[in-house]
C-alpha cells in the first residue's frame, strides 16, 4: 500500500547558495551587496557541488585579497542543513559541498512535483507574448515555416515553464496584395475548369491546392462566377513587359466584375489554407492562444491612427503624393512609405498599427519571431515603436534560419514537391512529429540548420530522438520489473547512493531548474535538448553497470528512486521540446 506524500516547495541549489551568499555578502560589504557573482559547477567533481567567485569580484573595489575575504564570507554564511562544507581554493573561489539531505532533497523534489519539477519564478508572472510562424495564409506551410513553429512553441512552453505568463499569439496576414493574388488565382483556375481559356500569370499561386479551391467553388455554385475571357485581362499590360503590373490589373478585373461574389472567393480561400495551416499546425502539437487578424486593424481605424499620430509628432513627410515616414532618424537604411499616392496604406504601416496594439493590451514584453531574411526590418519597427513613444526594448526579434534537408547525404531539392519535401506535412509524414520537432531545435535559432532525414528516422544512438526517448523507456521498463508503488519513492536513503556513476545523476538533476533559466534568458530551447542529451547519457552509463533490483531493499529503493527522478526530468525536458516520452520501443 502506498504511503501519503507531503509535497514542499522545489529546492534550486544554486539559487539557494546565492542566497545565502547575499545574506553574507550584508555583513562583510553592506555598501556592495549590488556585486554581480556567479554560482556554477567547478569543472573538477572533486572540488565539490557549486563553487562561487564572489570573493574575487570583490577584492578590487573592496582592495582586500580575494582569500581574505573568502575567509570573511565563509564565516557569515547562515547555517543550513543543506550544506556541508564551504571551502576556499585557487585565488579565491568558495567552493561548496552538499549534505546528503540536500541530494536526498533533489530526489524527493524531483518525484513529488512531478511534471511542474523544474518550474522556476524567474519570469515572475510577467506578461509575456510570443508571435509566431504568422505565415500568409496562401498556401500549405513548407518546412521553413516548421523549423519557426518548433522553434516559438517550444520557446513558449519554456518561458510559462520559466514563471513568466505567456501569450502564443499567430498574426494573420488576411489584408493585402498576397491574398489578393491568391484569390484571383483561385478564380482564374476556376475559369479554366469552365473552359474560360485565360493564360495563368507566372506570378500567380500554382500549386494542386489553389485549383482544388476551384473545385469546390464549382461545386458549391456551379457557373455563377464565370465571365468573359475578353473582361477578364482588359487593359491588363503584357505579361512580358510588367508581370506584376499585369497581375494587379487581373485582380482589379475580377473585383470589378464579381462585386460583393469577389469577397466570397476571397474568403473562401482565405479559410481553407489557414483551416489547413491551423490543422498542420494542431498535428504538430503547435498551438494559439490568439489568431490576430491584420484586417482587423483597418476595420478598427488603428492603421488611420497610427499614421495620423506619427504625422502629428513629425515623424511623417509627404514626398510624391505619398507618406514617408522617417525611419532614417531612427537607424534604418532608408525612410519608409506608411501611405501610398493612391491612399492605401503599405504593411509597414499596419505593421506598425499591429505593434502599437500589441503594447496597448499590456504586455510586459513581446516577442517576434521572424525569418532571418527580415533581419533588415528590425530597426524601423523598433524606430516606429520610438517613435509612437513606446520602449523598443520591449520588443525582441528572434530570427531563425531555414532548415536544409539531407538525404545520403546530400542535400534536398527545395523548388518543387515532385520527388521532395516541400511542406511541413511532407516531412512529418517522413520522419514523425517527434523527431521533426527535435531536429528543430537542436541549434540556435539564427543558426543554419541541415536536417538530416536518414538520422532522424534511425534507431541509434547518434539520434538524439531515439537515445533521449530510449533512456525514458529504460527507465519505464525497470519500474515496470520492480513492480511497486511510486510513491514510497520519496522516502529512499539516498545517501546509499555512492557511485560515480549515481553522483552525475544527482548533480545532473539539480542542475534541472537552472538550465530552465539560462534557456528562457537566451531564448534558447536548444540548450534543453543539449541537457537531456547529457542526461540520458548519464543514465545509459549508469544502467549499463549497475543492478537495480537487488537483495538489499534499501539500496533497491534508493536507486529506483534516482531513475524515477531522472525519468521524471526526460519527460519534463521532452514536453518543453514537443517531443513525446514514450514508455515502450
Amino acid at each position: 500500500m502506498c504511503k501519503p506524500s507531503r509535497n514542499m516547495p522545489q529546492l534550486d541549489f544554486r539559487q539557494y547558495l546565492s542566497d545565502l551568499l547575499a545574506d553574507a555578502l550584508k555583513a562583510v560589504a553592506p555598501d556592495s551587496t549590488d556585486t554581480a557573482f556567479v554560482v556554477e559547477r567547478p569543472k573538477d567533481a572533486r572540488h565539490g557541488d557549486y563553487a562561487t567567485n564572489l570573493a574575487m569580484q570583490l577584492a578590487r573595489p573592496l582592495r582586500q585579497p580575494p582569500r581574505a575575504l573568502a575567509e570573511k564570507i565563509i564565516k557569515e554564511l547562515p547555517l543550513s542543513e543543506w550544506v556541508e562544507k564551504a571551502e576556499i581554493a585557487g585565488a579565491g573561489f568558495i567552493n561548496f559541498t552538499l549534505t546528503h539531505a540536500a541530494r536526498q532533497r533533489i530526489v524527493r523534489d524531483a518525484l513529488q512535483a512531478g511534471a511542474n519539477f523544474g518550474r522556476t519564478r524567474y519570469g515572475k508572472g510577467q506578461k509575456i507574448q510570443v508571435e509566431f510562424v504568422s505565415a500568409n495564409p496562401t498556401g500549405p506551410l513548407h518546412v521553413g515555416h516548421g523549423r519557426g513553429a518548433a522553434y516559438g512553441a517550444s520557446l513558449s512552453t519554456l518561458l510559462d515553464f520559466a514563471g513568466f505568463n505567456v501569450q502564443r499569439e499567430y498574426y494573420v496576414n488576411d489584408a493585402g496584395r498576397q491574398m489578393d493574388i491568391l484569390a484571383v488565382s483561385t478564380w482564374l483556375r476556376y475559369l479554366d475548369l469552365h473552359k474560360v481559356s485565360i493564360p495563368f500569370p507566372p506570378n500567380g499561386y500554382q500549386g494542386d491546392y489553389v485549383r482544388d479551391m476551384a473545385i469546390q467553388i464549382q461545386a458549391l455554385h456551379g457557373d455563377a462566377y464565370v465571365r468573359a475571357a475578353a473582361d477578364v485581362v482588359k487593359n491588363a499590360p503584357n505579361v512580358e513587359e510588367d508581370k506584376e503590373a499585369h497581375l494587379d490589373a487581373l485582380i482589379a478585373n475580377a473585383k470589378a466584375l464579381l462585386g460583393d461574389a469577389w469577397h466570397y472567393i476571397h474568403n473562401h480561400a482565405l479559410t481553407e489554407q489557414l483551416n489547413d495551416g491551423r490543422d498542420d499546425l494542431t498535428e504538430f502539437g503547435v498551438t494559439f492562444d490568439c489568431w490576430f487578424s491584420e484586417k482587423s486593424l483597418f476595420e478598427t481605424g488603428l492603421v488611420a491612427r497610427v499614421v495620423e499620430k506619427l504625422e502629428t509628432a513629425g515623424h511623417i513627410y509627404v514626398q510624391d503624393g505619398a507618406k514617408w515616414f522617417r525611419s532614417t532618424t531612427f537607424g534604418d537604411e532608408k525612410d519608409r512609405v506608411v501611405q501610398r499616392d493612391n491612399g492605401l496604406y503599405t504593411y509597414f504601416a499596419s505593421d506598425i498599427a499591429y505593434h502599437l496594439n500589441k503594447f496597448e493590451r499590456g504586455f510586459d514584453k513581446v516577442i517576434n519571431i521572424w525569418g532571418a531574411d527580415h533581419h533588415g526590418y528590425i530597426a524601423r519597427v523598433k524606430g516606429a515603436l520610438a517613435a509612437l513613444g513606446l520602449d523598443p526594448a520591449k520588443l525582441d526579434i528572434a530570427l531563425v534560419q531555414f532548415a536544409n534537408l539531407i538525404r545520403d547525404g546530400q542535400q534536398v531539392a527545395m523548388s518543387t514537391r515532385s520527388g521532395s519535401f516541400v511542406t511541413l506535412r511532407d516531412l512529418r509524414s517522413d520522419v514523425g512529429n517527434d523527431a521533426a520537432r527535435l531536429f528543430y531545435v537542436l541549434r540556435k535559432s539564427d543558426q543554419h540548420l541541415d536536417f538530416d532525414l536518414d538520422l532522424a528516422k534511425s534507431q541509434s544512438n547518434d539520434n538524439p530522438v531515439y537515445y533521449i526517448q530510449y533512456a525514458h523507456a529504460r527507465i519505464c521498463r525497470v519500474l515496470e520489473e520492480w513492480g511497486g508503488c511510486k510513491k514510497d519513492l520519496p522516502g529512499a536513503q539516498i545517501g546509499l547512493l555512492t557511485s560515480e556513476h549515481e553522483a552525475a545523476l544527482l548533480r545532473k538533476l539539480a542542475d534541472f531548474p537552472a538550465a530552465i533559466d539560462a534557456a528562457a534568458v537566451d531564448y534558447a530551447p536548444h540548450t534543453i535538448a543539449f541537457y537531456l542529451k547529457d542526461l540520458a547519457a548519464d543514465f545509459h552509463s549508469y544502467y549499463n553497470v549497475s543492478r537495480f533490483l537487488t537483495d538489499d531493499e534499501e539500496l533497491t529503493y534508493a536507486r529506483l528512486a534516482l531513475v524515477s527522478s531522472v525519468q521524471q526530468v526526460l519527460a519534463n525536458g521532452l514536453a518543453i521540446l514537443g517531443v513525446s516520452a514514450p514508455e515502450k520501443m
